[in-house]
């Protein structure tokens, strides 16, 4: 029996890239998912753990800062900042919304209010706000990175690589914007070029597991699938790493490798600075 759509976003979640959860089951067509996306986590990754209630108390805190004078920029940064890292995403839209309210014209506020809705999956409104964080004169690459996911969320997939090359002629080779960029391939399933790009990420941080765990997606949705799980592993118990592989080989077994196209036996090379 086929997998329901749903089922899908398991194996992203599983791999490691919860933003891949929600751009897979829309590059599947399938169900709604509950995330976000900075598609490689790297603008939108959850902060490192801290125990339950040393993280309660210091969040209680800032918020407690930002009520006592929301015209206070560092309190509202940092508040909402704290509040999109622990998950509790819309209350990091409504803490910028308001912070934008009582700063009215703030790029720094426009940046983390238009990164927050984004992250809520409020890709048109975050993309419209996040237009007034810069300027054509003088514009943030990592906003950039984020425009072009909004787009590509919205299904704007030729526009959003506009706005990732702009990012690239600013930072070029970053691996952030790169694997950005590759997963933009995956939803219209170019996936040979979705991982020659995610390679050049991966030579230029092979220590971020985000990307080495978008790197062995797309190689595991080309059926190599031994490969796909030695790459994996590097973040993954063995077991775990096998049983992810496992499942994306049964999803593809199913029919749903129709919807990318022929397998490839090997990746395209790489451009090279």
């Amino acid at each position: 029996m086929r997998h329901s759509p749903c089922h899908h976003s398991r194996l992203a979640r599983l791999l490691g890239s919860a933003a891949l959860a929600a751009l897979l089951a829309t590059s599947l067509g399938g169900c709604q998912t509950m995330n976000s996306p900075e598609v490689t986590g790297a603008l939108g990754a959850k902060a490192e753990t801290v125990p339950e209630g040393e993280s309660h108390r210091g969040i209680e805190a800032l918020g407690e800062r930002f009520r006592a004078n929301p015209r206070d920029l560092d309190a509202a940064l940092s508040y909402g900042q704290a509040l999109r890292a622990n998950g509790q995403r819309q209350q990091a839209v409504a803490v910028f919304e308001q912070a934008n309210l009582a700063n009215p014209g703030n790029k720094a506020i426009f940046g983390a209010y238009g990164r927050a809705l984004v992250d809520n999956g409020n890709y048109q409104q975050g993309f419209d706000v996040l237009s007034r964080a810069h300027t054509p004169a003088n514009p943030d690459w990592r906003i950039l990175s984020i425009q072009g996911t909004a787009l590509d969320n919205l299904g704007n997939h030729e526009e959003a690589r506009r706005y990732y090359t702009s990012a690239l002629k600013i930072v070029p080779d970053e691996p952030s914007v790169l694997s950005n960029l590759g997963l933009s391939y995956v939803l219209t399933k170019e996936l040979p070029k979705a991982e020659a790009t995610l390679r050049r990420a991966y030579e230029r941080n092979s220590n971020d597991a985000r990307v080495r765990q978008n790197l062995g997606l797309v190689i595991g949705l080309q059926g190599r699938f031994a490969e796909a799980e030695a790459i994996v592993r590097a973040d993954l118990p063995a077991d775990e790493a096998a049983a992810n592989v496992a499942y994306l080989k049964q999803m593809l077994k199913n029919g749903d490798n129709r919807q990318y196209g022929p397998r490839t036996s090997s990746a395209e090379t790489p451009p090279r600075s």
